[in-house]
């Protein structure tokens, strides 16, 4: 793998949200931005929180109920307790994932995880660079198109400016994928203005233009059409098929993770 410079004078999204999950890879600079996000968004930990339970909840979704053997998670950020592999893999070891990620230190940790899991693998990729990903022979060593994939974007796609087009992103992975797949999004959103405003403009110069904004449920509905959404739904996420009361009782406030799973229909 190329080696990659860390500036350590830039938070990163990735780095912070290891902080808010109480994770120790991160840096005094992530941690200086988290504690500027926590003032203008106090129950960010929360958020954070709710986020991570939901993938775990979705993944072991997939594989239980819906038989997916097959997961590529786009923008899978720092590995933690209980990622992807490990939930999928839990319930059927010849699970296969592929995390996409290009950041750095994620990349780093994330290596050293997979290492000796050959049916894992991480790519150093753009999210968005969907040619170099679906071409590459990693991906292709582990992933059988013919079949079912579901595709994860939890909470990165408002990391993504207007400009990188994220509903764009999602259609064109949902091009590569058989009928029967499963597209899984969520990402934040907030209905109060001068919440989107705000937490938009903190992480863009903190990040230095390294994000996107703060959305609305709207547009994260818009992503969703065309497909065959699941119940319980388009939630915010502390609501879709919670574990325990407890779980739903841990909310954000000021802004939530908005979204859900949906199947691929035949493109007939």
């Amino acid at each position: 793998m190329e080696n990659r410079h860390v500036d350590l004078s830039v938070p990163s999204a990735a780095r912070m949200y290891d902080w808010l999950l109480d994770g120790s890879n991160n840096f005094e600079v992530d941690r200086y931005a988290c504690r500027l996000l926590l003032e203008a968004a106090p129950t960010s930990r929360e958020l954070a929180r709710n986020n991570r339970w939901f993938l775990q909840r979705v993944v072991r979704t997939l594989a239980e109920e819906h038989g997916i053997r097959q997961f590529i998670d786009f923008g899978s950020g720092l590995p933690t307790q209980q990622n992807v592999h490990q939930i999928a893999q839990g319930i059927d070891p010849d699970c296969r994932v592929v995390y996409i990620d290009n950041d750095p230190v994620v990349l780093a940790l994330g290596q050293s995880l997979l290492d000796e899991n050959d049916n894992t693998a991480i790519l150093p990729v753009d999210m968005t660079d969907t040619d170099t990903i679906f071409n590459h022979t990693a991906l292709k060593s582990l992933i059988n198109f013919d079949e079912p994939v579901a595709a994860l974007f939890v909470s990165v796609l408002h990391c993504l400016p207007d400009s990188a087009d994220p509903a764009g992103l999602v259609r064109r992975v949902i091009k590569k994928l058989v009928a029967g797949s499963y597209v899984v999004v969520c990402q934040l959103i907030s209905d109060d203005p001068t919440v989107r405003d705000a937490v938009t403009e903190l992480m863009r110069v903190q990040t230095h233009n390294n994000w996107g904004r703060v959305r609305e449920a709207a547009d994260v509905d818009r992503i969703f059409e065309g497909l065959l959404v699941q119940p319980p739904g388009l939630v915010d996420v502390t609501d879709w098929r919670p574990d325990s009361e407890l779980q739903q009782r841990q909310r954000s406030i000021e802004w939530t993770e908005y979204g859900g799973l949906a199947e691929i229909p035949s493109k007939e």
